[in-house]
């Protein structure tokens, strides 16, 4: 069966679950999984009922799907992602943004924490992504090009929507919400960044790391959603005063930061299609 007629099958299980035609697709990382709980008439998929998904393996990703109503919009969430270190491929980790598409989803918002390689930025700054430095060695679009999914060259001048970008940024100003707009570098991971490696990430113009995000905006683009992208800054990456981070710590401060962005992406998506927000 090929990837296409997956997309299908497993959009067509989702639909039997619940009849319901999203707005927008969101996908919450690592410690973000508050937003789920204002997700009003939700209905919840695990994973490992879904045709084709794989299981996240983290302990910090619910591993399910959450279809309802955000802000009075209606949206499809994927509470927990997967990724490559997980020893999945660009297809598996991919394959729940070709579904959210395939369901109607027409706008997608994407979360994470990275670590921050700009000397300006402070730990718990939301940055909204407007550009992105894939260094994880793959493409999820190389190999064989259904068309019923996407072209085969897509283009990736902007593939960060500047009118949703733009939304988000003026809503961070007017809820004083402490933000920066920047390039977000994607590494394979598990293992964070040497001194020498965050030197190079700096060099090329990275503000921030993550493992994450970079696969599901080239097949978000792909599949033709209008796409923003928020990191929470976790740990400062600068080399000249680098110090140890554990996973609790990063955790924490994602925590604390979580409010914040729980309230962007409320506010963003409530504005509905964002014809306001763009003039």
């Amino acid at each position: 069966m090929g990837l296409y007629d997956r997309v299908r099958e497993a959009a067509d299980f989702v639909r039997k679950r619940r009849a319901h035609e999203p707005a927008w697709a969101i996908i919450l990382g690592t410690g973000l999984g508050d937003l789920e709980k204002h997700v009003s008439d939700a209905t919840v998929v695990p994973y490992e009922e879904i045709p084709h998904f794989v299981r996240s393996t983290l302990e910090t990703h619910a591993g399910r799907l959450v279809l309802g109503n955000l802000a009075g919009e209606p949206i499809v969430m994927m509470s927990g992602r997967f990724h490559l270190y997980e020893g999945y491929d660009t297809e598996q980790v991919t394959f729940p943004v070709r579904v959210m598409r395939a369901l109607g989803a027409r706008r997608l918002l994407i979360s994470n924490v990275s670590g921050g390689l700009n000397p300006d930025y402070d730990k718990g700054d939301i940055v909204i992504i407007d550009d992105h430095i894939n260094l994880l060695g793959v493409n999820p679009l190389a190999g064989p090009n259904d068309e019923r999914l996407g072209p085969r060259y897509p283009d990736m001048c902007e593939p960060y929507s500047r009118r949703l970008t733009e939304a988000a940024g003026r809503i961070c100003a007017e809820e004083k919400i402490p933000h920066r707009f920047g390039v977000y570098a994607a590494l394979l991971g598990p293992s964070l960044e040497t001194r020498a490696e965050y030197r190079f990430l700096r060099t090329i113009g990275a503000d921030c790391v993550g493992m994450s995000t970079v696969p599901e905006v080239i097949v978000g683009v792909h599949a033709g959603f209008e796409i923003a992208a928020f990191s929470i800054i976790t740990d400062m990456c600068i080399p000249e005063t680098l110090e140890p981070v554990c996973i609790e710590s990063i955790i924490k401060v994602a925590a604390e930061a979580q409010p914040r962005l729980v309230r962007l992406v409320e506010r963003l998506v409530g504005e509905g299609d964002g014809e306001d927000a763009a003039s």
